[in-house]
């Protein structure tokens, strides 16, 4: 597998994957699943279109996981910003549903991590599992003085300091635009 900087040309894949990834949370019980997955967009493949369109958008910080020339996986770190600090969000990651358990999404999530600390990026913040994201060294944002604009959120949001971190960022933390469009 490699991981690397998505292309022009994986934004269909990207869109797979994240149908993949996410169309069978949002297929109602009625519904064969499969078939639901590839009927209806779950709102991810918007999001990342959206994203790629806003000036939240890093180009460089949107990456795909390739095996054997095939996009099985992808994830983004877009603008954000606590207060006047400029941070990064996560999101979406997504892995092909048939790839998912076999350590894609964690190699993901180190590549992320590790080229937005190369960056200079002082932390990231994601809205997500409180049993998955901890092993990535995420914790709760407030235990950091950092909130989310969206009080709803709260209590599955979090954050990631990098080398760049200064105790002084703190706040209100505010996503790009495309992220309340959902």
């Amino acid at each position: 597998m490699l991981i690397r900087r998505e292309r022009a040309d994986d934004a269909a894949a990207i869109a797979a994957v994240h149908r993949s990834a996410f169309g069978p949370q949002y297929a109602n019980a009625d519904n064969d699943r499969e078939t639901a997955a590839l009927t209806e967009d779950p709102p991810e493949v918007d999001l990342v279109t959206r994203l790629r369109s806003d000036s939240g958008w890093i180009p460089t910080l949107s990456m795909v996981a390739v095996e054997h020339d095939t996009v099985i996986g992808h994830v983004c770190l877009t603008r954000a910003g606590v207060g006047p600090f400029p941070v990064l969000a996560l999101g979406p990651i997504g892995v092909l549903a048939e790839h998912q358990g076999n350590g894609v999404g964690a190699a993901m999530m180190h590549a992320a991590l590790g080229a937005a600390d190369a960056l200079d990026e002082p932390l990231i913040g994601l809205l997500g599992h409180l049993d998955y994201y901890p092993q990535f060294g995420f914790l709760p944002a407030a235990r950091l003085g950092i909130t989310p604009n969206e009080p709803a959120w709260v209590s599955h949001f979090q954050v990631r300091t990098l080398s760049a971190y200064d105790s002084q960022i703190t706040g209100e933390f505010r996503y790009a635009e495309p992220f309340y469009e959902l």
